[in-house]
């Protein structure tokens, strides 16, 4: 049996009941969602796609979440949650990650109970298992499932199935937390990371696919990939102008492009 046919007979099994599914609008959980609703279907279940409305996440992913929604027979719940009323989360410790999983998977777990759901689905793929995730042990604790990663799925892995099931978000770049923009330490500010979030809509706006603006007090750090480098300096002017409306004040292009968790980077060195 391969992981495709694993991943169906595991949902099929979860899906013998009605079941909650963790919905961001990413791939991951584009792909579980589908594939889950592909399950229900068979069995005559339900299926409840829980999207959480966050000051933390970019308020692009709500409205991808309603576009790719449309496309299967789930019940669509946006629950709100306000992660910086949490003291602990406010202040961006190492383990906010898993503080605010906590907080996420409590709230989503609250709606199925209400709903007579015993079974909270999550998209964390195999790859999410072999770097810096605090995350996924507020998952285990809380007992939310993760078929992908359970199955050994990779994120490429999750990428051709979406392209198979025709997925419009198969491509779709990563949207992490905002408070990813921050390092660990640095109070988290609302006014600053709206101000971040709308700095990287526009630089992505200009055709750049995966953008982050890691902020470090004055100084505002872009992550770009290496072969857009050549355009963004031709972009230059209008992207630092533009930043520097926002506020910011120290434009930088780190050189060694974009790559996930490069905050992550200081916890290695300790």
């Amino acid at each position: 049996m391969n992981k495709t046919e694993q991943l169906r007979e595991q949902l099929k099994n979860y899906c013998s009941q009605d079941v909650c599914v963790a919905f961001s609008g990413g791939v991951d959980s584009s792909l579980l969602l589908v594939m889950a609703c592909e399950a229900a279907e068979a069995a005559g279940t339900a299926v409840y796609a829980l999207t959480m409305d966050t000051v933390l996440h970019p308020k692009a992913d709500l409205e991808i979440a309603k576009e790719v929604i449309a496309k299967t027979g789930a019940v669509h719940q946006v629950l709100t949650l306000d992660e910086l009323a949490v003291p602990e989360i406010r202040r961006n410790p190492t383990d906010r990650c898993y503080l605010c999983k906590k907080e996420l998977y409590t709230r989503m777990l609250d709606f199925a109970a209400s709903r007579q759901v015993s079974v909270l689905l999550e998209g964390s793929n195999e790859d999410d298992l072999h770097v810096y995730r605090p995350g996924l042990l507020a998952v285990r604790e809380l007992g939310v499932k993760s078929p992908l990663a359970d199955c050994g799925i990779t994120k490429a892995e999750v990428r051709a199935l979406a392209e198979e099931y025709h997925i419009p978000v198969a491509d779709r770049p990563s949207a992490p937390c905002l408070a990813t923009r921050l390092p660990y330490g640095a109070e988290i500010d609302l006014k600053l990371l709206r101000r971040i979030d709308e700095a990287e809509t526009y630089i992505r706006s200009l055709g750049y696919r995966n953008v982050r603006l890691r902020v470090h007090d004055t100084i505002a750090r872009l992550e770009i990939d290496l072969p857009d480098f050549p355009r963004l300096l031709k972009d230059r002017e209008k992207i630092s102008a533009y930043l520097k409306k926002l506020g910011f004040v120290y434009i930088t292009l780190d050189l060694e492009g974009f790559r996930s968790g490069s905050m992550d980077v200081a916890l290695e060195r300790v």
